[in-house]
């Protein structure tokens, strides 16, 4: 099964709602359009970079937010730094544990709603 079908089957599995874009400019345009609690990326793109994507993403003022994760065949320790230096939230190499995958991923989606519930009772409370 590939990568992307299995990721899309172990979040389906835990009730999260997935898109698949196959490539880059097509993840911009859905980011742009939508309104997700997580994005991931790979490295590599069929037309670019991945850390170029998110580097995008991060600066995006609408998406600068969202958790970016990267889920790549790029395991070498240069690579995991680089994409968190450009704003990654984690970096998962492949092939990963299918048991800790949705858990992971679910962790970063709770400390994003935790931290916009926390961002929002503190200007209310203002």
């Amino acid at each position: 099964m590939p990568v992307a079908m299995m990721m899309v089957y172990l979040l389906n599995r835990v009730e999260c709602e997935t898109e698949v874009a196959g490539t880059g400019q097509k993840a911009m345009q859905m980011a742009e359009a939508g309104n997700f609690d997580l994005i991931t990326l790979d490295v590599d793109l069929p037309d670019g970079s991945g850390f170029t994507l998110c580097s995008r993403l991060k600066e995006h003022p609408r998406l600068c937010d969202t958790p970016v994760l990267f889920v790549s065949g790029r395991s070498c320790l240069e690579d995991q730094q680089h994409g968190l230096d450009v704003g990654a939230a984690d970096y998962i190499t492949k092939p990963f544990e299918t048991f800790e995958f949705a858990p992971r991923l679910l962790s970063h989606i709770k400390a994003k709603t935790t931290s916009h519930f926390v961002a929002a009772s503190e200007s209310t409370t203002t």
